[in-house]
């Protein structure tokens, strides 16, 4: 017990120790040295802070020193705001550095936009590292983007918490309101091009309104961000060739740029009607698109000409709808990159849906279809809604990714199962007898299946970057259905195809690899 007691009294001794500054240092003589010469904080939003950058200041010497000031240029009016070492702040004075150590610089940037003054809308500084001697320095740059900021409005309570403005979208079995943290637009209302906007929370769009976004128009969201489309309310996406409409997450630093689950979804709700998103880009988020129950004459959403990449869950999600799409670029889900689930309508002319997946397990196939919604009572019993699967059609469609099954028929007795596929490329490999054996899988029967390219080669030409343009030895050239061509004729690059077609969003080129061998 003595011997367990001594250890304690030693080791209490030895901690105290460790926070006395026991090692006799020198002044800095101006010979440190940087991981980097310019820290830059890529783009940042007006007024909203930004993600923290590093870098090390390191002693290469083999004594102890003592940086006797570091401070930032503009002093304490800066924008920027720093962490030495461990401690906030703008100055900080007498930094000892072990020899052949280093420590970390934190920086951080809040900045106005209306107060940054050069052209090229940087705004610069430099954390100034002072010897008595020698002044040494890394330069801080940020790009600050001016931007449509878009975030509910808060009541702080008595006990000092926050409520949030909140879009209702129902109530639960218990009478108890369900909603999001939210705005919901005033009337009609267009995004212009003018200047990006950034989005905290969803963006509703109330019923018998219409949300018009402008050619060029550029979206951020942040964490658990999005659009909610209402009952007989419109999103209206109006990009060009020359013009994409942006939406992506405002985590702007390299390493996020292909980054999945960044913000929520455009949900367009049971009810939304004449719903068109034309060259659009749509990138990481958690569903690339969520289209709601309204099965009627009228496609409830018609997307042509757009690209939705990196979604942890789904890229683009129909429950018993109506969705007419033409050269569609889908790619890169958590799960699938298109699943037509409860039924409904479905029209895909010249579209390409590629999973390569890789950020972990994924279960199902990169094109999904059933009829059917299944989910458990109370009682943990299995219940079944059956729902009729008016029509699913695709012409002209390359269905392709990393797993041996990329396309599958969840069909269940009870209610309708229409399909057709036509000239397509499916990947479609696998030994399971009871699949093989389905007569929904029977790729000879003609009044289901025309012309079908079984396993082909797409040959695309980076799926690591989201490239899935077609080379010249893809099985998919020249393989396309006129009649489908001539309704599309022009693919998502605005080439011509009405003359030997190829499969998918894109004609087929001569990458440069090929060219060169």
């Amino acid at each position: 017990m003595r011997f367990l007691y001594s250890v304690f009294i030693v080791l209490i001794i030895l901690a105290m120790g460790s926070c006395r500054k026991d090692f006799g240092t020198v002044i800095s003589s101006g010979n440190l040295e940087f991981s980097v010469d310019t820290l830059l904080l890529n783009r940042v939003f007006d007024q909203i802070g930004s993600s923290t950058k590093s870098f090390k200041v390191y002693n290469r010497s083999n004594e102890a020193i003592t940086i006797p000031n570091i401070k930032l240029g503009r002093g304490d009016d800066s924008f920027y705001r720093l962490n030495v070492d461990g401690v906030p702040g703008k100055s900080f004075e007498n930094i000892d550095i072990l020899p052949n150590d280093s420590i970390y610089v934190f920086v951080e940037a809040t900045v106005d936009f209306d107060k940054v003054t050069d052209n090229d809308f940087f705004y610069r500084d430099s954390v100034v590292f002072y010897s008595g001697i020698k002044e040494q320095n890394v330069k801080l740059e940020a790009l600050v983007l001016d931007v449509n900021l878009i975030r509910p409005d808060r009541v702080q309570q008595a006990d000092g918490s926050f409520t949030y403005e909140t879009i209702i979208i129902g109530e639960n079995t218990e009478g108890n309101l369900l909603g999001f943290k939210g705005t919901n637009l005033v009337g009609n209302t267009t995004f212009t091009n003018e200047k990006p906007y950034l989005i905290y929370g969803y963006v509703g769009v109330p019923e018998n309104t219409t949300l018009t976004i402008e050619e060029g128009a550029t979206l951020y969201f942040h964490n658990n961000s999005g659009i909610i489309v209402d009952k007989n309310a419109s999103l209206k996406v109006n990009g060009t060739f020359d013009n994409h409409v942006l939406f992506e997450d405002d985590r702007l630093e390299p390493e996020y740029e292909n980054s999945p689950g960044q913000w929520g979804t455009i949900w367009l709700r049971e009810g939304s009607k004449n719903n068109t998103i034309n060259y659009a880009i749509i990138k990481n988020n958690v569903i690339g698109l969520l289209v709601d129950d309204n099965v009627n004459a009228n496609p409830t959403l018609s997307i042509k000409n757009t690209q939705i990449y990196n979604t942890s869950n789904y890229g683009l999600l129909g429950r018993k709808t109506n969705i007419l799409g033409e050269n569609l670029v889908i790619a890169n889900s958590g799960q699938s990159t298109l699943a037509c689930t409860m039924g409904g309508i479905y029209n895909f002319t010249h579209s390409t849906f590629a999973n390569y997946w890789n950020a972990g397990f994924r279960q199902f196939p990169s094109v999904l279809i059933n009829n059917h919604y299944t989910y458990y009572d109370d009682t943990n019993t299995e219940i079944v809604e059956t729902h009729n699967l008016q029509t699913a059609n695709f012409t002209n469609c390359i269905i392709s990714g990393n797993q041996d099954l990329e396309f599958l028929l969840d069909k269940v007795e009870g209610a309708d199962f229409n399909f057709n596929i036509k000239n397509s490329m499916i990947k479609f490999n696998t030994t399971n007898v009871n699949v093989l054996e389905s007569p929904i899988y029977d790729f000879d029967n003609t009044s289901l299946y025309q012309n079908i390219i079984l396993n082909g080669e797409p040959n695309f030409m980076d799926v690591s970057t989201n490239e899935y343009i077609i080379g010249e030895e893809s099985d998919a050239n020249g393989n396309a259905d006129i009649d489908g061509a001539l309704q599309v004729p022009v693919d998502i690059l605005n080439v011509n195809r009405t003359v030997s077609p190829d499969i998918g969003a894109y004609q087929h080129i001569v990458f440069e690899e090929e060219e060169n061998s």
